[in-house]
Parts: structure tokens; C-alpha cells; sequence
């Protein structure tokens, strides 16, 4: 009894942990190289996990049958009802199509470029999480919904349009099908909003959680994934953020750090950097007044 009250007080100081200092913005140049090694190194690594066909099937009765014992909502529910109004299920095609990549790829650039301060440790959580989602490709391959019959669902984009994937999953595809524990679609999304919320000021920014109850829609509705592949990403996302705490937002939103393409910047400053020639507390370009007849007869004194 006291080992698990010590483990609840500790979990505790972890959120109350006060949040970091932020880091300097990283050079353009080695980002794009970095976030390109990884990102071809996720896909590489969806592929080695592709054509485990058997096994994928025998993960998709658990996750339905657990689902259900557990009385979760039935997907198949929430795609009969998208299916009666078909401009929305459109909509939720072409959301899920053309949204997710290029809405992450903004994200990065967007925080990158506008909030330094935050952009460190924003790509740290994106790359935690999708290294996470990685290792449970390989260890758990799972058929979509879609692909099992036993749920009732179909395909959307292939009967409404527009089709993402093959009919019959490939092997030897880049495209692993089978890639659907956890959702990285649902993983980004509630990163995306946790970093905008967190990286800027206003009631308003509370609308971006709308992007992740749209792709948990959306993923849902096209017979892409179990609710399960979400809730299992948002815990992986929780524990990154337990660990990964956000910086100091002041401090965050007051870094100057100036844009560079190779070499690293300078450590950042809070608020502008003073011009060049300025002395400290003086201002840029100014010389010290010259002493007056007076100071000088009273010191010769």
C-alpha cells in the first residue's frame, strides 16, 4: 500500500514539474537532413513490417472481440451513419487523404519558423511518437477494419473516392495495410493541437483541438482503424509528454534566435538582441557624453 502511494506522489511531482527552458532554434540545413533520415528510416521500417498476413488477422479478431466486451461503440455504427450523407463521407475521404501529411509537414515549418522556442521540444514528442508507433507496427501488424470482413465495414475511399490504398494489401508496397496499431493519423493530430495551444495565446487557439476529433472521425468512418489505434497513441502521447515537458511559454514566445543554415546560432535571448556597438544598458551607436568644464576643474581640484 505505501510502494503504490509513493508511485502515485511521484507521478504527481512529475506534472507539477516545472517546465524547462527552451532550446535555441536548430540550423535549417541539419533539421532538414535529420527530419528526412527519419522519416525515410519510419517508412523503411513500415515496409520491413508489411506481408505478416496471418498474424494480422488474428490481432484484428482480438482488438474487435476485445472491443466489444468492453462495449465500446461499434465502428461499422459510425460509418452507417457517415454513408447516409454522402457529401460528408466525401469530405471525410479527402480529409483523411490529403490532411494528415501536409497539415504535419506545415506544423514542423510553422514552429520552426514562427516559435523557435518551442520547436525543439515539439520534434522531439513528433519523433518519440513515431518511433513508438514503429515498434508496434513490427510487433503488433494489424488489418484494419476494412480489411476484415467480420466488422462489416468497407472501404469509403474506394467506393466514394478518393482511393488511398490498393485494393488487396502488397507486400512488397511501401504502403504497409497492416501498419494500423497505433494511429499515427490520430498521434500527429493531437500533437499538432497540443503544440498550437500550448505555442500561442488566446481563447480562439482552443479550436485546434477540433483537428483531432475530426481525424478520430475520420479515421473511424473510413474503415481505417479500430477506436483502440487511437487510444493507444494518445497513452503513448501522454507518457512522452510526462517526460517531455513543454519550456517556460514566456521565455519560449521571447526567443530571438536568428536563422541560421549550418552553423549552430548563438544561445537565444529573451526578446530582441541589442544592435551591433551597443553598450551594455546603452543604446546601439552612441558614445558617452563628454565631460563639461566644470567636472573637469572639481576633479583637477
Amino acid at each position: 500500500m505505501r510502494s503504490s502511494t509513493q508511485v502515485l506522489k511521484r507521478a504527481a511531482g512529475a506534472w507539477k514539474r516545472e517546465p524547462t527552458e527552451p532550446a535555441p532554434r536548430p540550423p535549417l540545413i541539419r533539421e532538414l537532413l535529420l527530419l528526412t533520415v527519419l522519416y525515410a528510416g519510419y517508412k523503411l521500417g513500415r515496409r520491413a513490417a508489411n506481408g505478416q498476413f496471418g498474424e494480422a488477422y488474428r490481432n484484428a479478431e482480438l482488438i474487435w472481440d476485445f472491443e466489444r466486451a468492453v462495449r465500446m461503440p461499434s465502428e461499422a455504427w459510425v460509418q452507417e451513419v457517415m454513408m447516409h450523407f454522402e457529401p460528408v463521407i466525401r469530405a471525410i475521404n479527402i480529409y483523411y487523404a490529403t490532411v494528415h501529411f501536409p497539415a504535419t509537414v506545415a506544423f514542423i515549418a510553422w514552429m520552426y519558423f514562427r516559435r523557435p522556442g518551442f520547436y525543439v521540444w515539439i520534434r522531439w514528442v513528433l519523433v518519440w511518437l513515431t518511433g513508438a508507433g514503429l515498434v508496434l507496427h513490427l510487433l503488433v501488424p494489424l488489418a484494419p477494419p476494412r480489411l476484415y470482413k467480420v466488422t462489416g465495414l468497407v472501404d469509403t475511399s474506394a467506393v466514394f473516392g478518393p482511393s488511398v490504398y490498393a485494393s488487396k494489401p502488397d507486400p512488397d508496397s511501401l504502403a504497409n495495410q497492416f501498419a494500423a496499431m497505433p494511429s499515427l493519423h490520430v498521434g500527429w493530430s493531437i500533437v499538432i493541437a497540443v503544440g498550437l495551444i500550448v505555442a500561442t495565446r488566446g481563447r480562439w487557439r482552443w479550436l485546434w483541438l477540433a483537428h483531432p476529433v475530426i481525424t478520430v472521425t475520420a479515421v473511424v468512418a473510413t474503415g481505417h482503424h479500430y477506436w483502440m489505434d487511437g487510444l493507444v497513441v494518445a497513452f503513448f502521447l501522454g507518457v512522452i509528454l510526462l517526460v517531455l515537458r513543454p519550456p517556460r511559454a514566456a521565455a519560449a514566445r521571447a526567443i530571438r534566435t536568428p536563422l541560421t543554415l549550418w552553423r549552430p546560432a548563438p544561445s537565444p535571448t529573451p526578446g530582441a538582441a541589442p544592435a551591433s556597438g551597443a553598450a551594455p544598458g546603452g543604446h546601439a551607436g552612441t558614445e558617452p557624453p563628454a565631460p563639461r568644464p566644470a567636472d573637469l576643474a572639481r576633479r583637477d581640484g
